[in-house]
């Protein structure tokens, strides 16, 4: 870059970015409970996500329901979950059955916040649902390398 060369000022995209994140916060209640409503209903009391991601391509690689301490099948009943749209005042509403709407918040959550978990040596871990306390928690764990260079004249 010279010194005749603009700095880009990224204040408007920054404002943009808290005002869909806040806008996204409103409406994780309403998708958190539609979502809980319908695993409580089939008697699921827990579901884990484990995902993993590297080499710029990241994925869920496999969900696990269970009722009580037994694997068991996830609903095939459809839900409604509402998310903002970018720099916009429209909301996005996606009728998607349970399956597609764990993958949906899974993704969500994840590029919410640790963007890029799928770049380079990646991330991996695990969310897990908890249908009686009504929480999703993330393990997230993130890979690096490092490199120690030493060089020595004698």
């Amino acid at each position: 870059m010279t010194d005749t060369e603009p700095t880009p000022d990224f204040t408007a995209w920054d404002e943009k970015n808290r005002e869909h994140e806040r806008r996204a916060n409103e409406f994780l209640p309403a998708n958190k409970t539609a979502l809980f409503d319908a695993l409580a209903a089939a008697g699921i009391t827990i579901v884990t996500v484990s995902f993993d991601g590297y080499s710029d391509s990241g994925q869920i690689e496999e969900i696990v329901a269970k009722a009580g301490d037994e694997a068991a099948a996830l609903p095939s009943t459809q839900i409604e979950l509402s998310f903002p749209v970018w720099d916009s005042s429209e909301i996005e509403r996606r009728v998607q059955s349970v399956t597609d709407a764990i993958e949906t918040l899974t993704y969500s959550f994840l590029s919410r916040t640790h963007q890029g978990w799928e770049d380079g040596e990646g991330a991996y871990g695990d969310f897990t649902f908890d249908v009686a306390t009504r929480t999703i928690t993330l393990d997230y764990n993130e890979r690096y390398t490092e490199t120690k260079n030493y060089q020595h004249e004698f």
